[in-house]
């Protein structure tokens, strides 16, 4: 399956949308495609990243949050995985396998997350990912409370709900246009990086 839009040309890209690309080429290696697809529509791509900035990285905006980058990308993963959404399983898997520091995470999580190797608190965090998911009308005040008995707060619970529900637009789109992961997410995380030998060695 190949993109259904091309992708525009980064040189034909406004400044400021062509300094964030290739800020994340120099730090990533390479351009996640999703950077190149939406880039089709400027104003939909700032909207899209301030938004997943301010949600995925709230210390940009200048706000705290209980919820660690691991969990964050859990939740993507997980939730992107009852979607059907390979471009964002892929791509975040890979993030949450380098956050984690575990290779077998990402698989696990995106597979059967109540099996995963995870905590208890994040086990009840992907239960109310999920029902925010699948059946957001059916969340009470249980759910916030049986967050609430593992330590997470009202806005960690916001947070939960917003990341899952921003990426079910990320999912949709993502499939709808047929964007595909780079190979590059396929090894991230996996295998841990050789050591150098120090210079006495």
């Amino acid at each position: 399956m190949t993109n259904r839009y091309p992708h525009p040309e980064l040189k034909d890209l406004p400044e400021d949308m062509r300094a964030r690309i290739l800020e994340v080429q120099e730090k990533s290696g390479f351009v996640p495609n999703v950077f190149l697809a939406l880039a089709r529509r400027p104003a939909e791509w700032r909207a899209f990243f301030a938004y997943h900035d301010a949600l995925m990285a709230p210390d940009t905006v200048g706000r705290e949050s209980g919820l660690t980058k691991g969990e964050r990308e859990m939740i993507v993963t997980a939730t992107s995985a009852a979607n059907s959404c390979l471009y964002c399983v892929v791509a975040h898997g890979a993030i949450l396998r380098i956050y984690e520091k575990k290779p077998l995470v990402a698989d696990q999580v995106a597979v059967n997350w109540r099996k995963a190797d995870i905590t208890p608190r994040q086990r009840a965090m992907l239960d109310f990912a999920m029902k925010v998911c699948l059946r957001s009308h059916e969340v009470d005040d249980a759910d916030t409370e049986a967050l609430h008995a593992h330590g997470f707060s009202d806005e960690d619970v916001w947070d939960i709900a917003a990341i899952t529900a921003f990426f079910g637009l990320s999912n949709r789109m993502a499939s709808f246009a047929g964007m595909m992961p780079n190979p590059e997410f396929y090894l991230m995380g996996r295998v841990p990086k050789e050591k150098k030998p120090s210079p006495a060695q």
